[in-house]
């Protein structure tokens, strides 16, 4: 049985300037993908007006809540105790955003209610993730 759930979550953007813009964001997790978490962004944030969904490892954020982690497009770490720095890259620039760290351990708790730390299906997980990469090829 597939359960996804969805829990809003306000960003705060930092700007070039060090300026704070207030983004909302759409924390998402499926027990379809179990190993994965997403951010979706509305398209009036994103610079070609289209929304924007950044996936990544739930391991990743669970390791980021804790102290530095990341490589490649996604790099969390911890500020102080009530905010965690997400950073966000693509071949169209770099996106550094704040999160309520209560907000981000609230969700992680609540995927791993759906599905467990060490009970993912991997085989299923593995089977999905090639073929999103090969299709019907």
């Amino acid at each position: 049985m597939d359960t996804t759930f969805e829990q809003p979550a306000h960003a705060r953007l930092i700007t070039a300037e060090d300026q704070e813009l207030q983004v909302p964001a759409t924390l998402r997790y499926s027990s379809t993908d179990p190993l994965a978490v997403c951010v979706d962004f509305p398209p009036e944030v994103s610079l070609d007006g289209r929304g924007v969904t950044w996936t990544f490892a739930r391991a990743l954020l669970e390791e980021g809540l804790r102290g530095p982690a990341g490589g490649g497009d996604v790099h969390l770490w911890p500020c102080g105790r009530d905010i965690t720095v997400v950073e966000f890259h693509s071949p169209f620039g770099m996106a550094l955003l704040q999160f309520d760290t209560p907000t981000l351990r609230r969700f992680l708790l609540r995927t791993y209610t759906v599905v467990g730390a060490g009970e993912e299906d991997l085989d299923e997980a593995v089977e999905q993730g090639l073929s999103a990469l090969f299709g019907s090829v």
